[in-house]
């Protein structure tokens, strides 16, 4: 057995994306060289031969750094080995082998591979393992549905690993305003939680990590809003640092919620300063961005909600070629009727119809656009949506009163309404 008043402590568990973050490093010179700086979120640049698993997992390639640890016979190679590649088997027979303490941080692994229908309990005097047992639990009830009672054990969780690891109770920190804002809605006392987060990370080079506090920072500003100035304005800073690390290419996902968000913050944002139109020009540029990840195919809804953003932007964007602009939003609005049924979701086609409707209307195609409208008004009308039903028949009044203007020769400029 191995003797624990030789153990490594503190380790830098859990502070790096995973699987690096299971990793535990060896006793001895080796890894006290590299202790503080791993603890600190920063990656040594040149790491010592013993240590070449770690940097091969910190840099993704698990397959190598297993294959580094190959001559490794102590438990702690074993169970590094079993962190990167892992099966039940190995597991069991591992787990006789270990002490308390490590048989406890095996058991966190093997809940998070699913491997264990419910949670190890915390009961060790290594608070980084302790840490990660109480964030087990909290994920466990996270898995219910029950985040109320998830609230304790990550405040917990952040109590403990406070003293030995910071940067592992900041990112603690972050789950627990996540947390929070699932309970009780996006407000003020969750931002200093992000804010707190943010500060001890920022010298680090947990980008990834980072990133992600940054993106539910700014959703948080977004909700909290309410169309007011300078809570969008926050969001929009917010989104802007997330994406330095949210690529396309490497975080697709990602990248693809944070533009969604950044130009709905925008074409939010009350007009009032000639620097407003290019904002939104950047909105359009961004849901543009946003449909390169979101296909019909692969995000039906995210895909749908953006295209409609998208061509209602492109009604009203300032532009020298505004006929061009929304001809190509009658073309998005009509690829989301090619999907989105009347079945399916009528409410919501007949919005789309509405505002194809008035694209086409604004374009002087003045027979396609009454049909249009006539089909929505029928909808809305069907399913008592007695507003919506009143703002088409007011766009629909306002366009024959306006192709009556035209045809005797009058210049009328009214805009219809878009719904």
């Amino acid at each position: 057995m191995m003797d624990m008043t030789t153990f490594l402590t503190p380790q830098p568990i859990g502070i790096f994306s995973l699987p690096a973050g299971y990793l535990l490093l060896p006793d001895g010179p080796a890894g006290t060289a590299v202790q503080s700086q791993l603890l600190q979120g920063l990656i040594p640049a040149d790491l010592p031969p013993e240590l070449a698993y770690y940097g091969l997992a910190l840099a993704g390639d698990t397959d190598a750094a297993h294959a580094a640890l190959a001559g490794d016979t102590s438990l702690v190679g074993r169970y590094n080995r079993f962190v990167l590649q892992s099966d039940l088997e190995t597991y069991a027979g591992l787990r006789a082998d270990l002490p308390s303490d490590l048989r406890l941080l095996l058991d966190v692994v093997a809940f998070t591979l699913g491997y264990l229908e419910e949670p190890p309990v915390a009961d060790t005097a290594v608070p980084e393992i302790n840490g990660l047992a109480l964030m087990a639990q909290a994920s466990y009830h996270l898995e219910q549905g029950q985040p109320t009672a998830a609230l304790p054990f990550i405040e917990q969780a952040i109590a403990v690993t406070q003293p030995t690891s910071p940067l592992l109770a900041a990112q603690f920190t972050g789950t627990l305003a996540e947390t929070r804002q699932a309970v009780n809605g996006s407000s003020y006392e969750i931002v200093p939680l992000y804010q707190q987060a943010l500060k001890l990370l920022e010298p680090t080079a947990l980008h990834e990590q980072k990133a992600e506090l940054w993106l539910h920072l700014g959703i948080t500003y977004q909700e909290m809003s309410a169309g007011r100035r300078n809570g969008l304005a926050e969001a929009v800073k917010c989104y802007q640092a997330a994406l330095h690390t949210f690529k396309k290419e490497s975080h697709p996902e990602h990248f693809a919620l944070c533009q969604t968000n950044l130009a709905l913050a925008y074409l939010t944002m009350p007009m009032r300063e000639a620097s407003d139109q290019l904002r939104m020009g950047i909105a359009v540029q961004s849901l543009r961005e946003a449909l390169e990840i979101y296909r019909p195919h692969s995000h039906p809804e995210q895909w749908a909600s953006v295209q409609l953003n998208l061509a209602n932007a492109l009604q009203y964007l300032p532009s020298s070629h505004p006929a061009e602009n929304l001809a190509q939003a009658v073309e998005l609005y009509e690829e989301i009727l090619s999907v989105r049924t009347a079945v399916g979701d009528p409410v919501g086609y007949a919005r789309v119809l509405a505002n194809q409707a008035n694209a086409l209307a604004h374009l002087g195609i003045f027979n396609h656009a009454q049909q249009k409208f006539q089909q929505a008004l029928t909808i809305f009308e069907l399913y008592g949506e007695a507003e919506a039903a009143v703002s088409v028949r007011s766009a629909l009044e306002q366009m024959i009163g306006h192709r009556e203007t035209a045809v005797n020769g009058e210049n009328g400029t009214a805009r219809t309404p878009t719904v």
